[in-house]
């Protein structure tokens, strides 16, 4: 649920006027989105309540072609919400109320073993209990699968070394990065330093996003900065579950890391100049169209 506005309030603050709108997000749903408008084969292992917000997350997500045999339903929690704020300069600020999200268990991953150990790319974030991403992590990583994990929103806790160890890719942002390595991110050489200390706790690559000042790529060898797109943004909620459905698609279909990133990073100004969350992921024709292919 989004309000446009002219600034962010402050505490205590009642900002009047705005536009409202609901569509449907969640950052794993986004990243789904993101990656079946590339024209992929999108398999979502979640949960929902029972309730009416579970029911248009259902349709929506069937809309676009995505998998949703193992898109169970919570009868005891309500469907997660978002409750955004938007400013006249496409800041956000964002409340979670998890519900369902939180109550994904490592029974309804096994009930997905199937897929995911048939998987090119396992992706995920960590709206989801840490203990069932680490567990579908891990099983996906036994069956030779590459994970990616977006480590967002990022948690008060060191992320457990047996997630770290099965990740072939993780995609903090600057914040996420900063608090995963204990480096604050300032600028590209503090960022190198950052990603260093990442890859050491068991990843095989990092790739650290930046916003508008781009990402930096590294493989474990050597490191790509790859530049943003310059776009006037309206609403920056989704860029960075665009760039990791994106992202996860070039790797799943052969593309090097960097090219992937380019491509995602393309997807993701294009996803800024757009309101709301999946609406705004772009199409791999639209992409190839900004990229002049």
């Amino acid at each position: 649920m989004v309000v446009k506005t002219s600034h962010l309030p402050a505490g205590g603050e009642t900002v009047l006027g705005g536009e409202f709108m609901m569509n449907a997000g969640g950052k794993g749903a986004n990243q789904a989105v993101a990656a079946a408008r590339y024209g992929n084969r999108v398999v979502f292992v979640a949960k929902t309540g029972d309730d009416l917000y579970g029911e248009r997350v259902r349709l929506s997500l069937s809309k676009e072609g995505i998998v949703l045999d193992y898109l169970s339903v919570d009868p005891l929690h309500p469907s997660g919400v978002a409750l955004i704020t938007i400013d006249a300069k496409a800041e956000n600020c964002i409340v979670v109320a998890s519900g369902a999200n939180m109550h994904l268990s490592t029974a309804d991953v096994d009930a997905a073993r199937e897929e995911i150990s048939a998987a090119d790319v396992v992706l995920m974030q960590l709206e989801s209990p840490i203990e069932t991403v680490t567990y579908a992590a891990r099983m996906a990583a036994e069956a030779g699968v590459r994970v990616v994990l977006n480590p967002a929103p990022a948690p008060d806790e060191p992320l457990p070394a047996e997630l770290m160890r099965s990740l072939y890719l993780i995609t903090p942002n600057r914040s996420e990065a900063s608090r995963l390595s204990g480096i604050e991110v300032r600028d590209l050489e503090s960022a190198r330093e950052a990603a260093k200390a990442i890859l050491d706790r068991g990843p095989q690559c990092v790739i650290i996003t930046l916003g508008g000042d781009g990402s930096l790529v590294y493989d474990g060898q050597e490191f790509t900065f790859v530049e943003a797109t310059r776009v006037e943004a309206v609403d920056t909620t989704a860029a960075g579950d665009t760039y990791n459905g994106v992202l996860a698609t070039m790797i799943a279909e052969g593309r090097s890391l960097k090219d992937a990133a380019r491509e995602a990073s393309v997807a993701a100004a294009i996803s800024v100049t757009r309101m709301g969350a999946q609406p705004a992921a772009p199409t791999r024709d639209e992409v190839a169209a900004m990229m002049g292919r």
